[in-house]
């Protein structure tokens, strides 16, 4: 099937063209008519599946036809995202489909200065494409009106909720008419996202790109042994003799994230950190140097595992096993998008073995494994626990800042923040599973160090 026959205008068609596109994917023929159709949608769907454009494109044809002859505008399209950086992908999808529409749209997030917001705003636009938090400031401050939404969208709501943002969500469904149309994006399903679902949308239709918590078939994952004060030396490698030129590599914690950054750096290879403690400017510019190849390594906490769209990225790196098994699927689905080939590498401590067996246990199916000559594990050393919300006391050292001179942050930021302990604070207390692992290393009974268990465990490698 064409783009063609899915009941796209004439402008989006062109606009879809200009990007050299011409088959939809799956997930893309499945809601785009159903978008089209007014109707509400529960839609599963991996990263890299190009369900942007799967709910960007029919809602910038509806809203287009909507607004003809109107001489004021109002905000008819809301994207809520749970990151930044989603946001910003999500805002680009929209000014490259619609750039030969009329219509106008903006991005708001927090960690920059929200005067500019202010007067974009004010200006008139159709679509916002916003995260919950600095919505909601908004919100305190009178400067936006939700009253005329006619279509809202939940961009990856699973991680919406794992990151506490449940009373956000809904503070602001609150504040939006009865009478919408409602398109709920989920990579993962779970009970939460169920109920959810159940509250928001109204005899919605549900698509389902792929089998749900599942890697991209494109995506060719494999397991090296190794152990953990030898993982930088083995990732080294690994890129020299590889002559990998891009890489993203994921971290547990900032401070992993900052050093490990350093140590590749020291070895000849050029790399940046991403992570919350960098300002947003900070993470723009790091982001904009590894997609133009002016950096070989971007080293990444969580925050980065969802909204990163890196054109034909070859290569993903588990420099450390997440503590939620889900969070794989999301690290990796960073390679092997919109068709395209891919390879996951997992460098994995006998402390990651529980952590291992989650991940296998979710993906239904064994890692493949690749002993590194050089590198076999010591069987003698014995498995640490990795932290968690428990004994996170003792990692203090990674909620500090990567730069201790830099100037005092904006209000703006500092409200953010605020928001953020908030959020985690309202994770602690059970109504989410769990905070964003860039916040803490750890939080929930999901999360038990993997290091528990002592009987002999490199045996299983």
């Amino acid at each position: 099937m064409s783009f063609d026959r899915l009941g796209l205008s004439a402008a989006l068609l062109r606009a879809v063209a200009d990007q050299k596109y011409t088959q939809p994917t799956p997930v893309q023929t499945q809601a785009i008519p159903v978008v089209l159709q007014g109707k509400d949608l529960l839609a599963g769907a991996q990263t890299g599946t190009g369900k942007t454009a799967g709910f960007t494109l029919p809602m910038l044809q509806l809203i287009n036809e909507r607004v003809q002859g109107q001489s004021r505008r109002h905000i008819r399209g809301l994207v809520l995202t749970p990151t930044r950086e989603l946001a910003a992908q999500v805002g680009e999808s929209i000014r490259t489909y619609g750039k030969h529409l009329s219509l106008r749209s903006s991005i708001i997030f927090g960690g920059v200065n929200i005067n500019p917001q202010i007067r974009a705003l004010r200006a008139g636009i159709d679509i916002l494409v916003a995260t919950p938090g600095r919505l909601l400031d908004h919100v305190g401050q009178g400067t936006i009106d939700l009253s005329k939404v006619e279509i809202l969208v939940l961009d990856e709501a699973d991680r919406m909720l794992d990151m506490g943002f449940i009373h956000d969500i809904k503070r602001v469904l609150a504040l939006l008419p009865p009478k919408r149309q409602n398109l709920l994006f989920s990579a993962t399903f779970s009970d939460e996202i169920k109920n959810l679902a159940d509250r928001l949308l109204n005899s919605p239709v549900h698509i389902e790109a792929a089998r749900k918590n599942t890697a991209a078939e494109q995506v060719e994952q494999v397991m090296h042994p190794v152990d953990r004060e030898r993982k930088k030396d083995l990732l080294s490698k690994l890129i020299t003799e590889g002559e990998w030129r891009q890489v993203l590599v994921f971290t547990r914690t900032k401070h992993g994230a900052n050093r490990l950054s350093q140590q590749l750096e020291r070895d000849g290879i050029r790399s940046s950190a991403i992570h919350g403690n960098k300002s947003q400017s900070a993470r723009t510019h790091a982001l904009a140097d590894f997609k133009n190849g002016k950096v070989r390594v971007l080293v990444a906490t969580d925050i980065a595992a969802r909204g990163l769209d890196i054109d034909k990225l070859p290569h993903v790196v588990n420099f450390e096993l997440p503590n939620v098994a889900e969070d794989y699927v999301h690290r990796i689905g960073r390679t092997g998008r919109a068709g395209r080939d891919g390879c996951a590498i997992s460098l994995v401590c006998v402390d990651e073995l529980k952590l291992l067996r989650d991940i296998e246990r979710l993906l239904r199916t064994s890692i493949p494994k690749v002993m590194m000559p050089g590198f076999e594990p010591d069987p003698s050393i014995a498995p640490e626990p990795i932290p968690n919300g428990r004994n996170r006391a003792l990692f203090q050292k990674d909620r500090r800042p990567a730069n201790r001179h830099s100037p005092a942050p904006r209000r703006d930021d500092r409200r953010d923040r605020n928001n953020d302990r908030k959020k985690a604070s309202g994770s602690r207390n059970g109504q989410s599973r769990r905070r964003d692992s860039e916040s803490s290393p750890s939080s929930g009974s999901r999360r038990r160090s993997s290091g528990s268990s002592r009987h002999s465990a490199f045996s299983d490698f």
